[in-house]
């Protein structure tokens, strides 16, 4: 639940240091500074509506058995400092432009925010149908396959990623500002081959209806559904 939050709150703080520095923030900072507060917040918001009153994480769960009395330790580094760190690369465009004065918004930066919304439509809009779904108590154990999710089996991680791609195209301008590629490198990577796609799905694989979904749906970015082979 901390994740989205973490994001605003170090942007808040280069934003205050900037402020306080320079008396006034440049229009790209202050673009970057309303995108990434309005997904952190609303990211933040979403989990911690989703987990209320549920018990810990099943993924937690597990390592915190597993790892026994290393637990405490062995959490520290391998999620808080690595969650941390992961932070530090995703919001590497940001800084750049959280610490430069680069100027007026252009044909680049307009294009950036076009990437931006349509990556938080996507994730905003999946996790609204998600949620919908969830709470019929008719879909009990069922996949959502309608929506968004008939074209991906995870908009909302694909929107994710857009989304930091957009924040990229936006800081592309200020000086060293492909050094910002890291940050979407980094999240489409993580979300596609560590902890997105892989570690949810390893949750679902063998379950006939999420087979049957996983062969005529893509993985991450949205497909038309492909047919169904005839038998």
């Amino acid at each position: 639940m901390a994740w989205g939050l973490g994001f605003v709150l170090v942007v808040a703080y280069h934003l205050a240091r900037e402020s306080l520095l320079h008396q006034a923030l440049d229009s790209r900072q202050l673009l970057l500074a309303v995108l990434i507060t309005i997904w952190g917040t609303r990211l933040s918001w979403h989990i911690y509506r989703r987990n209320r009153g549920k018990p810990e994480d099943y993924r937690y769960a597990n390592w915190r058995q597993k790892w026994g009395r290393g637990f405490v330790l062995r959490s520290y580094f391998q999620i808080f400092l690595l969650q941390g760190f992961f932070m530090f690369l995703i919001l590497t465009p940001s800084l750049l432009v959280l610490r430069s004065r680069s100027g007026q918004l252009k044909w680049l930066e307009i294009l950036g925010v076009a990437v931006w919304l349509a990556g938080f439509f996507f994730e905003a809009v999946a996790d609204f149908q998600l949620r919908r779904f969830k709470q019929n108590p008719e879909n009990r154990g069922r996949i959502i396959t309608s929506g968004l999710w008939k074209y991906s089996r995870h908009p909302n991680y694909f929107g994710e990623s857009v989304m930091w791609w957009g924040i990229f195209l936006i800081a592309l301008k200020t000086p060293a500002g492909w050094l910002g590629i890291i940050s979407p490198l980094t999240i489409t990577l993580l979300l596609t081959m560590v902890s997105g796609v892989p570690l949810l799905e390893k949750k679902y694989r063998g379950q006939p209806e999420f087979e049957a979904y996983r062969s005529v749906t893509s993985a991450f970015f949205p497909l038309p559904p492909r047919k169904k082979a005839r038998t």
